[in-house]
């Protein structure tokens, strides 16, 4: 099955943190990575299959969208990463998520 990748930068913590819960809960995804971006703004990284991806990815936004003083800077979809991307990038499955892998 094609995986995808899926990335929101936000300003702000509670808006990383309400697009996150949205998209775990939305759809049959895994949070891979979270982290500071830079000058206050967020980043979190979900992969899934590319359908489950882009269904997460729609209520992450407008979860994120929809907080007080929330702004998402930049989201994306890379559907069928290359191995070497998954490999360099901190976008792997790792033993601290793999239980919660879908």
């Amino acid at each position: 099955m094609p995986e995808a990748v899926g990335v929101i930068q936000t300003l702000g913590f509670p808006a990383v943190l309400a697009a996150a819960d949205a998209m775990v809960k939305g759809a049959r995804v895994t949070l891979v990575y979270y982290g500071l971006a830079e000058r206050a703004e967020f980043i979190v990284v979900i992969r899934g299959s590319v359908s489950e991806v882009e269904q997460a990815m729609s209520a992450g936004i407008a979860a994120a969208d929809s907080i007080f003083g929330g702004e998402v800077v930049s989201h994306y979809i890379v559907p069928n990463p290359p191995e070497n991307i998954v490999d360099v990038l901190p976008i792997q499955y790792t033993s601290k998520v793999e239980k919660f892998r879908s």
